[in-house]
Formats: structure tokens, sequence, C-alpha cells
């Protein structure tokens, strides 16, 4: 005779609640390896993203990527209904990843970066996404005309830092290939919108703010932008 395994006579919840359920275990395990890749990754993605900031301040804005907190609240209205989308400056790719994660199909994006190393860390994470290594400025070429219309724009620029005339032609060649309805978000380190008011108004524009990530390191405020 054998004896036999006391804690097989347990229900499966108090098995995993006591830690003997070797499919818990098994699932805890990959839980753990995956927060550590995670971690890894997050943890490369800053040190890329500050060493590309040391070498062009003006052109990274930021010396690490946007934190949880922002990359949920600017991503929140955006899903598999959206459609094609548009990211500009998706730098390591954080909203790039929650945007696919909240069902958006990698073949519906395009990504307009203008460092090449970023672009390649791009093509290499969502290989089914298209890359443009472009100045997110000339939009109105570096956009086939044939392109289907965007359901939505995410817009990861340092918009405060540029000036008005640059600020203009992006948002003049985005609309310009946006779908009717479509809505441009954007997100800045303070409470008024980075877009000047007079810009707002000369291309028919309406800004709405729709939160402040306070957990994000500064806490940023994202707006909507959209036309009539």
């Amino acid at each position: 005779m054998t004896d036999l395994d006391p804690s097989l006579d347990l229900p499966r919840w108090k098995r995993v609640w006591l830690g003997l359920d070797s499919r818990a275990r098994l699932g805890a395990r990959r839980g753990r390896i995956g927060r550590r890749k995670q971690a890894r990754r997050s943890g490369n993605d800053s040190a890329r993203f500050f060493r590309e900031w040391l070498r062009n301040p003006v052109a990274t804005a930021a010396v690490a990527p946007s934190g949880e907190a922002l990359v949920a609240l600017i991503t929140r209205e955006i899903g598999e209904w959206t459609g094609p989308v548009l990211e500009l400056g998706p730098g390591t790719g954080v909203f790039t990843r929650a945007l696919v994660a909240r069902g958006v199909d990698e073949r519906d994006l395009t990504l307009v970066e203008r460092n090449p190393a970023f672009a390649q860390l791009l093509r290499d994470r969502h290989p089914h996404a298209s890359i443009l290594v472009a100045d997110a400025g000339e939009l109105g070429t570096a956009v086939a005309a044939d392109t289907p219309r965007f359901g939505a724009i995410v817009c990861g620029l340092g918009l405060r830092n540029m000036k008005p005339e640059l600020i203009e032609a992006i948002l003049t060649g985005a609309f310009a290939h946006m779908a009717p309805g479509a809505a441009f978000y954007l997100f800045t380190y303070g409470r008024r919108c980075s877009v000047p008011a007079e810009i707002l108004s000369k291309l028919g524009l309406t800004s709405r703010r729709i939160g402040i990530a306070y957990r994000n390191l500064p806490p940023a405020s994202v707006f909507r932008l959209t036309r009539g």
C-alpha cells in the first residue's frame, strides 16, 4: 500500500491558498518571471531614453519614458473600435504597447519617430506596424496620401518646447489625415494645453483636458483635441 497525499482531498481553492496546487505554483512562477522581464525592459528603456536625451535634449524632450498612470490615461479612449491609429514620437513604445494591449491591431498602427535608434527598436518590437523615420512637422508628405484616415492620434512630443510654427505644422498635417470626429491626444507637464490658443482658434480646434496623471513623475495633464 502507498500513503496518499492528504492535500489531494482538499478542494482546489484551499490547495491554491496553501500553495499546494501545481498549476497555481506554475502560474505564479510564470507571473514572477514575466514581472522580472518587464522590470528589466523598463530599466533598459529608461537607460536608453536617458542616453538619447543626453545626445539631443531638445529632440528627446524627456529624460525617461512616460509612467503607467499617464500611459493608461492617454490611451483609455482608444481601442479595437478606433481603427487606424497614428502615434507621433513613440520613443521606446510605452504608448504603443498600451494601444496593442487595448485591442488596436498592430497592422493599424503608424508610428512616426525621427530618432533612428528608437525607430529600429520599434521595428523589432512591433514588426507589423508601419514605422516612419520622419519629423512630425512633415506629416503632409511623410504619410502617404492613400493611407486610411486615422481614428485617433496619440502625441508623445514635447509640444511646449516647440516653436508655434512647428506646432501648427504638426496639427495641420495630423488633422489632414484624420477621419471625421477623430481625436488628437497629447500630454503636457502643466494644467494648460501646450497648444497656444491662437493656433487652436486658427485651425478650428477645441481642446479639453480629460484628466491628470498625478502618479506620473512629474504629474501630467492629458488633452483631447477635436475639430468641429
